[in-house]
């Protein structure tokens, strides 16, 4: 019996049968890093009724709403978040068994989850696990592309990797470094429509950025920047397309620095005037920052970042 739960009687069995399933609670778990019932399904191998099915039969034991809808998908409650803390303790168990079994000494071993900025996470982080998973080979890696601000619900993942202002304060944020957002455009598309000489050209422009009814980070965005509003856009979600977009003479973009500086098309717009500087930060909770290899995946990336940033202003 659990030391908070006054003994009324009752048998271990009885207990037991109160108790969510573990299975259920791991399901949950799942919904939490994907964020939709048919990516899930699409994961275990079920079907999207049967997601849903074992959530109302969870909620029903749990005695309240674990989940709830948003236009990103589901998000947890905080009762959502209570159970799935209770899923990735069954999880860590369940990896140290595993590697208990298998004679395993490295203290490394099981699954790391990240969510990150796709360039960064492309650029950065992606390198620094690779490495990382070069010394420790039983270390596993989810990593999930999100533009977003940091959880304020657990949001199923150990480590977010996040841009500008963190205000979690349940939750630790290491500094990486700056992303620096700087304009660019296509050589072709400059000697077709004229280079900006001021920022008040640009509303001549085609303006290449985020879709801004979905961006959660604003600063990412055309908006906050000051910029006159330009004569049409190009708005993606990817920042990999964006980085195409202007590639291919769409227009003028506000592109990372460290994914199109020195390579060949890519001119620099108003280089001397205009500059976005943005904090980078790996946000952990202190129940993830207890996990040796969630300690290591942090070393690691801020170790790619300070290495890089002495050859490239990111």
């Amino acid at each position: 019996m659990h030391p908070c739960t006054p003994w009324r009687g009752g048998t271990a069995l009885d207990t037991a049968s109160r108790l969510p399933s573990p299975d259920d609670l791991l399901i949950l778990l799942t919904v939490a890093r994907l964020g939709r019932f048919t990516a899930v399904a699409e994961t275990l191998g079920t079907t999207h009724t049967t997601i849903s099915r074992r959530i109302i039969a969870l909620e029903k034991q749990l005695g309240g709403r674990t989940l709830s809808r948003t236009p990103r998908g589901w998000e947890l409650t905080a009762l959502g978040a209570q159970a799935v803390r209770a899923a990735e303790s069954i999880e860590e168990s369940l990896g140290a068994l595993r590697c208990a079994l298998a004679d395993n000494a490295d203290p490394l071993a099981g699954v790391v989850r990240i969510s990150t900025v796709d360039g960064f996470g492309s650029e950065f982080v992606t390198p620094a696990l690779v490495k990382l998973q070069a010394s420790h080979p039983n270390i596993s890696v989810e990593m999930f592309s999100a533009t977003r601000k940091v959880s304020q619900n657990r949001s199923g993942v150990d480590l977010e990797v996040v841009v500008g202002h963190t205000d979690v304060r349940t939750a630790h944020a290491i500094l990486l470094g700056h992303y620096v957002l700087r304009l660019y455009a296509a050589e072709g598309y400059l000697r077709r429509h004229g280079t900006p000489q001021v920022p008040a050209d640009l509303a001549r422009h085609c303006f290449v950025s985020y879709v801004e009814s979905a961006l959660l980070v604003e600063e990412l965005g055309h908006r906050s920047t000051g910029l006159p509003d330009p004569r049409s856009s190009f708005q993606a979600t990817s920042i990999f397309a964006q980085v195409e977009a202007v590639r291919r003479e769409a227009g003028v973009g506000l592109l990372p620095n460290f994914m199109v500086a020195g390579r060949d098309g890519f001119v620099p717009v108003l280089a001397d005037s205009f500059e976005r500087r943005l904090t980078i930060w790996a946000v952990a909770r202190p129940e993830a920052l207890r996990s040796a290899r969630v300690q290591a995946v942090i070393e690691a990336i801020h170790a790619e970042a300070a290495a890089r940033q002495e050859h490239l202003d990111f």
